[in-house]
């Protein structure tokens, strides 16, 4: 990057973490910031419950961006049942030091923020060069966009990876998570986020949202079965969209909810139209999230660095916090002339992930993951 007060920054990937960094950087007076979307503006999109931590939400707020505007319900209890012959047979109350929200809640509460101009839709992400010493991004339609710093921060299927890091693949753990919104709850007045544990090898969530709960079930789940349900191996199709479930697998998540889940909270899956589902996938522990590209520097960030098992309820949190500490030391670097590769490497000191882990060891403990068919 040039040590000029307009470094040129390309931030791909448009759902969360990429407009944050994009918000956090013209908050700290960067005026040349643009964010890569592949994804056209016109299409649909969605996605599930989201645990914000504390950090998270204090970035939030250093954005003027009210906790009104994307938490619905502000209890923090986690209610922890523990499920035997479809009855519910210890309870467990925890609380949650945070929020929960929804995907499409806080997507719109970023992007209605960003500057016009700074959001470009349906740019696909093709290579990464170097031209006269400084990253250049190229696109599927053959469009260029030269940058100081590139920030890839484009989710579990990440282009940026694949290009950077090309030996860290994903691998499929061996379940998925069913998810759903439905215009219904189990019980009037819902406040809290439920946690129900039938037996090992399924857990269901499920919390309220507007107008109805999200529920989140997870199953067992070979690649095979994967790939029959959803028609795509789980590596490629890392979110199978309601038009990629197949009668199949709505049939399978029904028979479950019957045989495992009480009643009430059956008939909210019953009653749920349109449904998704996320293999859940493991990676590699990073080793790094800077890379030199001649003068310039591409970085990695949140599921685009390592994405991790949602049982963790770290994915959007990494994403957040590591986005605001890639800011602090960018903007260091632009005010006080701070050495910026020594700014980068002390921000990755600070930011890689250490607890990949985690997510294969509750896995693990719920039974799930276990790659054998499911019944």
């Amino acid at each position: 990057m040039t040590s000029t007060s307009r470094p040129r920054v390309a931030v791909v990937g448009g759902s969360l973490t990429g407009p944050v960094t994009a918000l956090l950087l013209l908050h700290a007076g960067f005026d040349d910031v643009t964010v890569f979307e592949a994804a056209p503006a016109s299409a649909p999109l969605g996605g599930g419950l989201i645990g914000l931590e504390h950090p998270a939400l204090d970035v939030l707020d250093r954005l003027d961006i009210g906790q009104h505007e994307f938490v619905a319900h502000d209890s923090e209890a986690i209610v922890q049942l523990t499920i035997r012959d479809r009855h519910p047979a210890e309870t467990i109350r925890r609380t949650y030091p945070g929020r929960n929200t929804t995907w499409t809640l806080l997507h719109h509460a970023l992007t209605r923020r960003l500057p016009t101009g700074v959001l470009h839709s349906g740019m696909k992400v093709t290579a990464l060069a170097e031209q006269a010493g400084q990253p250049v991004l190229r696109f599927r339609d053959g469009q260029t966009a030269p940058a100081d710093l590139v920030v890839f921060a484009d989710g579990r299927s990440s282009t940026g990876r694949r290009l950077l890091d090309p030996d860290r693949t994903l691998r499929c753990a061996g379940y998925v998570a069913h998810r759903g919104i439905a215009d219904i709850t189990p019980q009037p007045g819902l406040r809290d986020f439920l946690r129900l544990q039938p037996c090992p090898g399924a857990q269901f969530n499920l919390a309220p949202v507007p107008g109805g709960c999200d529920w989140t079930f997870y199953l067992n789940c070979t690649i095979t079965e994967y790939t029959q349900r959803f028609g795509a191996d789980p590596t490629r199709r890392v979110f199978a969209l309601p038009r990629h479930v197949s009668p199949a697998a709505r049939a399978h998540v029904d028979t479950h909810a019957d045989l495992l889940l009480p009643a009430d909270h059956a008939a909210v899956v019953h009653a749920t139209t349109t449904r998704m589902a996320v293999p859940v996938l493991d990676i590699t522990a990073p080793d790094r999230m800077i890379w030199p590209v001649g003068g310039g520097h591409a970085v990695l960030l949140g599921d685009a660095l390592a994405p991790v098992r949602p049982h963790t309820a770290r994915g959007a949190n990494n994403g957040i916090e590591q986005a605001a500490g890639l800011a602090a030391a960018l903007t260091q670097h632009r005010k006080y002339a701070a050495d910026l590769t020594a700014a980068l490497h002390g921000w990755q000191r600070r930011h890689l992930p250490a607890a990949v882990h985690r997510g294969p060891v509750i896995g693990h403990q719920l039974g799930l993951g276990t790659h054998q068919p499911a019944q």
